[in-house]
């Protein structure tokens, strides 16, 4: 009898040290803080490009290994997405086909890996309407000429900042600081000039959106040893970035490391 109940407390045990570990038999999971990286997407270009082609992306996704992935994807056109592939192993879905790296890339990869994949996109196809209207607007009207002129040559500058200092579909040059302010050359005069009268289209206003849902799937799985890879445009990574250093719960991992692994 002593012997019996020395296996069913042996077992016991194994069983509640499996519950609450990982398999590395490291901290309890509910006490790890979650992994994250934000991975800048070239959307159309993973196309063509020969450094950050649609294979590579996955072979990056492969050695990121996520457990959830948050996407530009918006959350009422996702489930029409899923379903497209899941029955049809494509995706015609307006919102979500233009973007390579989720319909060439991510989305494939759920044959193979195992992570979720969360749409936080702060995007509508209203507020895309109005900005593209209002910015044609103003790129017509006689008395707005300095500050339409103020906001392309600003343009101009960022693109030649960064040729100078790197190619546009270089994945390690993309995933560097120096990247981020030669994006915001345009990205902050562009703010300064159009945000508030863009409203929901705004840069300012629309990255808020955007990291709204970000924030909430990260507060979500807050403190569950998870890692969390953020896929989108490049040009909102700097942006991002600055938000998730403010956190302090969270690891905020570089991309150099996986990308050396390729």
């Amino acid at each position: 009898m002593r012997s019996f109940l020395l296996i069913i407390i042996s077992m016991m045990t194994m069983f509640s040290g499996c519950h609450q570990k990982k398999s590395n038999g490291s901290t309890p999971e509910k006490t790890r803080m979650n992994e994250v990286l934000v991975l800048g997407a070239i959307h159309r270009k993973h196309l063509t490009s020969e450094k950050y082609g649609t294979e590579t992306l996955k072979n990056l996704i492969r050695q990121i290994n996520p457990d959830v992935v948050l996407t530009e994807i918006p959350p009422d056109r996702f489930d029409a997405a899923m379903n497209e592939f899941l029955e049809k192993d494509t995706i015609t879905e307006s919102r979500v086909s233009r973007f390579p790296e989720y319909v060439h890339v991510l989305f494939p990869l759920l044959k193979e890996m195992d992570f979720d994949i969360i749409p936080t996109a702060g995007w509508t196809k209203q507020m895309a309407d109005a900005r593209r209207k209002k910015l044609q607007e103003i790129s017509q009207d006689s008395t707005r000429q300095k500050d339409w002129q103020e906001y392309l040559t600003a343009s101009q500058k960022s693109d030649s900042v960064s040729k100078a200092q790197g190619q546009d579909d270089d994945p390690y040059w993309i995933h560097t600081d120096a990247y981020d302010e030669a994006v915001e050359i345009w990205a902050s005069t562009y703010n300064r000039l159009f945000n508030d009268e863009l409203g929901p289209g705004g840069w300012d206003n629309i990255n808020k959106s955007h990291y709204s849902h970000i924030e909430k799937a990260l507060n979500d799985h807050q403190n569950q040893g998870k890692r969390i890879l953020i896929i989108y445009g490049a040009g909102h990574k700097g942006w991002f970035l600055r938000q998730l250093r403010k956190r302090d719960d969270i690891n905020l991992l570089e991309m150099k490391p996986f990308l050396d692994q390729l």
